[in-house]
Formats: structure tokens, C-alpha cells, sequence
């Protein structure tokens, strides 16, 4: 297994600007705000001569009785227990803080190597000045600016000399990038816990806790599945500030990147509006999905069947997206989860002959001819497949204007049934030939 760099330090000293650069992704939410980062990010670098994994982890503030401050407390001592090296930020311009010294303690009872990181020193003209104070707390240093690259390299040199060598990992194959959708407290993030079986993100009753997207690897039978939690969808109205609004955006693009999306419903307030307009969005870009309804083990027994009428009604617009209904309290549809998503993947990924299109084509055609429109009547000389996930469809036609939605429909229909894409988004496109009537 690759070895692991853990970051930590208080709120604000620059930690996910750091995580950034070294990764050089644009993976970890930046602001101001302190208390930004609250779940384990991670990321894999390859440096000069080594590769390893890079953890993120949120601020550290050493106070009890707030259940949010207490929880990313457990995650960064979990991930400081399996830390081969941990880098300890501080922040250089604001000096050396009572709560640095108190990590710096906690740190060094860990006994694992620890590597002090002053950010936010721009040059050397502030390196000669910072060091004593820092010094103090006993550890090697490297002055750096995550901001802008400064000492960033011997930064990188160091984190590389000082891994061990790493054992060679077992052979994965890539499974699905599967993301996680839905409006704040559906339970996306106990999800994502059900199913690896680990509390990796944070939960909590607050509306949201999660304000990063969160990539969560689960092996599971010699495949590697990446979980990817985000930031709850709020309507615009509720989005109080840029933080949120960033947030909010980030979530929306992570499913653009996903295989799968995974659309998270509650089965207690069914589907709302903001709900209508997560599901309108992944439906006009084409992006595979599955819903899922959560929270099912707080239904009675004998409403259960209600309940399915309800969302099948509901969710009659997008029908070709599977449903499945889950609880992370009795792991009810957990099971089935990863499955069905690898139905719906590939499906989107299908190719189809020329020849079976035509074919198509000539049948459906035959079923059911185009209606006549203003004295025309629509020809369809060929069809072809141009792209996959989503599958693409191009029918050339005599004049695009005389197929109505209607047929439209009525060819979608023929498609899914002939080729057996039940689940998968399909995009038709209809072009005029350079033939004539």
C-alpha cells in the first residue's frame, strides 16, 4: 500500500491550500473561514521518485463538549493512527499560538515522524526571523507558501527522504466514480458510511456538516469503487453566503465527473421542489443516475406500498431511472446499491451496430409511420450511434422540423426496448440528409 501523509494543525493556518498544492488538484474547498475542511480528503501524489497518499484533515481544536468539534477530532486521530509521516502546519505570520504548543504535545505522544510546515512565509527575507520561535516546538521545519509555490520543492524533497519504502499494493481494478446528490440532511454521508463500513465522513442532525466533496475508496471483490459525498443542494433563496454557494457548485460539477450519480431522496418529506430541480438537471445533461430513496426504515410496514406509488407518480418524468429504497439503520437496498449502478454504467456505455440500427429503424417505422405535418410527411434514411454515456443517437432525416415529440418518444421507446437500455439516459438528435423527399 501507498504510504500516508497526513496534514494537520488548527483551523486556518493553510492546511487545504497546502493539500492543494501538493496534489496539484483544486480538490479541497479554500475560504477564509476557519473550520472550512471538517472530513478526511485524500489524493494520490506522485513526486519526484515516490508516490503517496495525501490526507486532509479538518481543523484541530482541543475543546470539549461541541459534538462537530469532538467528531473531527475522531477522524484526525483515526487518521493519525495510520500516518507514516504527519505534517504539522502552522501559520508564520500569526506566530506561534498556545493551541500550536498543544498540538505540538499531542503530536509528539503520538509517536509517529512529524515534520513542522510554517506557511505563509512569502521569502527568505521572513525565514531568518520566524525560525527561533518555531524551533522551540522541537521538530525539523521547512518555511513554505502554500499560496504561491514558495519552497514548495524542498518541501516535497523532504516528505519524499523521509517514507518508507512502500509495500506493493494488490492489483485493483477500476470500478465505478459514484456520486452522491441531494438536499442537506437526506443522509447522504450515512450512506457512504453503511457502505464502507467505516465511519469515513462526518454526520451529524445539523444540516450541513459536509461542506467539501469527500472521494471515499471502497475495495470490495478486487474492485475499487470511489464514493464521492458532497455539500447538500439548497435552494438559491437558503444559500446564505459564497462559502455555500461554492460549496453548492462544487457538488453539482462532482456529478459531471461521476460514472454514476446517486441521487439521494428522504422518504419522510418525498420529493419538493428542490429535489425536481436536482433531478430536471441530471436529466437534461444525460448524467446515468440512480435514486435513492432514503430513510425507509422510519415508514411504517403498511405504507410501504403507498410510498412507492407516490415517488413512481413523482418521478413518471425521469421513469428510466432505477429506484431503489434504502435505510443505513437496517442496511435495507445496500446490498443491491453497487450492482444496479454497474447495470446502469453499462448500459450507458453500449455500442450498437449499423446494421441493428437500420434494422431499427425499418421496423419502427413500419410499426408505426411518421404523422404527416402540413401536407409532409418525415423520412428516416439511416440512424447512427455517434458517443456513448450517455449512448448518442443521430437519425438523418428530410427535414428535422417534421418530427414531433410525439415520435420522438415513440423512437426512444423502440431503442430501449430492442437494445434493452432500461435504465440509461439516451440523447436523440435528428439532422437533416442531404437527400430530398
Amino acid at each position: 500500500m501507498l504510504p500516508y501523509v497526513v496534514i494537520v494543525g488548527r483551523p486556518n493556518v493553510g492546511k487545504s491550500t497546502l493539500f492543494n498544492r501538493l496534489s496539484r488538484q483544486n480538490k479541497a474547498l479554500v475560504h477564509d473561514r476557519p473550520g472550512v475542511t471538517r472530513d478526511r480528503l485524500y489524493a494520490r501524489v506522485r513526486g519526484g521518485s515516490r508516490e503517496f497518499a495525501l490526507v486532509d484533515t479538518g481543523g484541530l481544536v482541543l475543546e470539549k463538549g461541541d459534538r462537530l468539534v469532538e467528531d473531527i477530532y475522531e477522524q484526525v486521530q483515526d487518521a493519525l493512527s495510520s500516518a507514516d509521516l504527519i505534517l504539522f502546519v502552522v501559520d508564520g505570520k500569526s506566530g506561534l499560538t498556545a493551541l500550536d504548543r498543544q498540538l505540538g504535545t499531542m503530536l509528539r505522544q503520538s509517536r509517529r515522524p512529524v515534520h513542522l510546515v510554517v506557511n505563509k512565509v512569502d521569502g527568505q527575507e521572513q525565514s531568518a526571523f520566524l525560525e527561533s520561535d518555531f524551533y522551540s516546538l522541537g521538530f525539523h521545519l521547512t518555511q513554505v507558501s502554500a499560496a504561491h509555490g514558495y519552497n514548495i520543492p524542498s518541501l516535497m524533497e523532504t516528505i519524499e527522504s523521509t517514507l518508507p519504502e512502500s509495500e506493493p499494493a494488490e492489483e485493483q481494478l477500476q470500478g465505478l466514480r459514484l456520486s452522491l446528490l441531494g438536499r442537506p440532511n437526506v443522509g447522504k454521508s450515512s450512506l457512504v458510511n453503511a457502505l464502507t463500513g467505516e465511519q469515513r465522513v462526518l454526520v451529524s442532525s445539523s444540516a450541513g456538516t459536509t461542506r467539501d466533496c469527500v472521494d471515499v475508496i471502497l475495495n470490495r471483490d478486487g474492485k475499487q469503487y470511489i464514493f464521492i459525498d458532497t455539500a447538500g443542494v439548497r435552494r438559491k433563496t437558503t444559500i446564505r453566503d459564497d462559502l455555500e454557494r461554492f460549496s453548492t457548485l462544487r457538488a453539482i460539477k462532482s456529478s459531471q465527473r461521476a460514472d454514476v450519480a446517486l441521487l439521494v431522496l428522504d422518504a419522510l418529506t418525498g420529493v419538493v421542489a428542490q429535489d425536481k430541480k436536482l433531478l430536471s438537471f441530471l436529466e437534461r445533461e444525460k448524467i446515468p443516475m440512480v435514486i435513492l430513496v432514503n430513510k425507509v426504515d422510519l415508514v411504517p410496514r403498511e405504507q410501504l406500498g403507498k410510498l412507492k406509488g407516490y415517488f413512481r407518480d413523482e418521478l413518471a418524468f425521469c421513469s428510466y431511472a432505477p429506484v431503489i429504497y434504502t435505510s443505513c439503520v437496517t442496511r435495507a437496498g445496500l446490498g443491491g446499491l453497487i450492482p444496479l449502478a454497474e447495470k446502469v454504467m453499462a448500459q450507458s456505455r453500449i455500442r450498437v451496430g449499423t446494421g441493428q440500427l437500420n434494422r431499427l429503424v425499418r421496423d419502427a417505422v413500419q410499426g408505426h409511420q411518421p404523422p404527416m405535418v402540413k401536407g409532409r410527411r418525415a423520412k428516416i434514411y439511416y440512424l447512427t450511434q455517434p458517443g456513448v454515456s450517455p449512448p448518442e443517437f443521430v437519425f438523418f432525416v428530410n427535414d428535422p422540423e417534421l418530427i414531433k415529440p410525439a415520435y420522438a418518444r415513440y423512437l426512444e421507446k423502440q431503442l430501449r426496448r430492442t437494445f434493452q437500455l432500461d435504465m440509461a439516459p439516451l440523447k436523440l438528435f435528428f439532422r437533416s440528409s442531404h437527400k430530398q423527399d
